[in-house]
């Protein structure tokens, strides 16, 4: 008998085997075209819908009636060719078409801040003056259709390094703390605010993260993630849980953060995504943590899903299911977006061999 999507997410966060698990995946725009027109849907019609897939429903803090006053960032780029696509984004940083068709090259509207004043006059994104009070009302709307209710925190590093600029924002690491620290506490305020927010509607769970390591390690001394990073994100979670202490964490990075599992443990990440395997060995982070944790991901999209067969995308789902999902604690998804080149056949045989283990409403 089909379960429904929330019924299932609660199942999967409490470690309980159940019938189905959650999966889903997202599209770059080529591919996410391409996808419509073989299965004939309108602009209107959700993709992952018509897939099968998890589609949690966002809820989030909203700006009051009428227009807000934009901030001013383009005295941040004056004399900074812009070429046709280039825009200021809502964080205030210039995104310049890059070399591949849907990248953009950062340009940082603090890069070249000399002076701390500088970073006090910035106008750093805040959510004061919006509104909450449709949150709790969405949630209960979701949960009556058996949705999960979910909120959009934040990043936290990764905003911080793309206003100041990723060279100077690891300098300022070393040389300057005191302006990583300054930054990084405008960041947080915003994020606190919408944690706490989510947290009095009710949602199900908050989605946060931050990109800090690469392909081998993290991108700086873990001490620095310690002093930084740590702190501000266990303050957010704490807050949160105080208002509803069944609250899900969610925290996404890409790479090997394998030094770092431990620890967002201790402030409170609950749900663990992508876990590369081309990073980090999924199987030996299910087996040291896999009974505080549930896995999100782990469907390498450097592998698997653009160079892998149909059948060997099946056969790694099947395998992750029995090890990764033994105790339902795991939720199918590529580890990032999917990119042009992945083979259509590959994505039908993920939805396919997902729903074999049961089918969700």
């Amino acid at each position: 008998m089909p379960i429904t999507q929330l019924e299932c997410f609660r199942a999967t966060v409490a470690h309980q085997p159940h019938d189905g698990f959650l999966f889903y995946a997202d599209f770059t725009p080529d591919l996410e075209r391409r996808l419509r027109e073989r299965y004939g849907l309108g602009s209107d019609d959700s993709l992952q819908r018509h897939l099968g897939m998890y589609t949690p429903h966002n809820v989030a803090p909203l700006p009051p009636a009428g227009p807000l006053p934009r901030p001013e960032f383009e005295r941040y780029f004056e004399g900074v060719e812009r070429p046709p696509g280039a825009f200021i984004n809502e964080l205030g940083v210039l995104e310049v078409p890059g070399s591949l068709y849907h990248f953009t090259r950062y340009v940082s509207p603090l890069r070249n801040a000399q002076r701390f004043d500088e970073l006090k006059g910035f106008p750093f994104r805040s959510v004061e003056g919006y509104t909450t009070t449709h949150m709790a009302g969405e949630v209960e709307d979701a949960h009556r259709h058996g949705r999960v209710a979910c909120c959009w925190v934040g990043h936290m590093y990764e905003d911080a390094w793309q206003i100041r600029g990723y060279e100077p924002f690891l300098m300022d690491m070393r040389l300057r703390p005191e302006w990583c620290e300054y930054i990084l506490d405008r960041i947080s305020e915003r994020n606190l605010a919408v944690a706490t927010a989510a947290a009095r509607a009710g949602v199900d769970l908050i989605t946060t993260g931050d990109d800090v390591a690469n392909q081998q390690r993290l991108m700086f001394a873990p001490a620095d993630w310690r002093r930084f990073m740590k702190p501000r994100w266990a303050a957010v979670y704490a807050a949160a849980r105080a208002i509803k202490p069944d609250l899900e964490i969610w925290y996404h990075s890409d790479g090997n953060i394998e030094a770092i599992i431990p620890e967002l443990i201790e402030i409170g990440v609950t749900i663990l995504n992508p876990v590369q395997p081309e990073c980090l060995d999924p199987f030996e982070v299910k087996r040291r943590y896999g009974d505080r944790l549930v896995i999100d991901g782990a469907l390498g999209t450097q592998t698997t899903m653009p160079f892998g067969t149909p059948g060997q995308v099946r056969e790694t789902i099947r395998r992750y299911a029995r090890t990764l999902g033994a105790d339902g604690a795991y939720i199918i998804s590529p580890t990032h977006v999917l990119e042009p080149e992945v083979p259509i056949e590959n994505i039908e045989a993920f939805v396919e061999t997902a729903r074999e283990f049961g089918e969700l409403v």
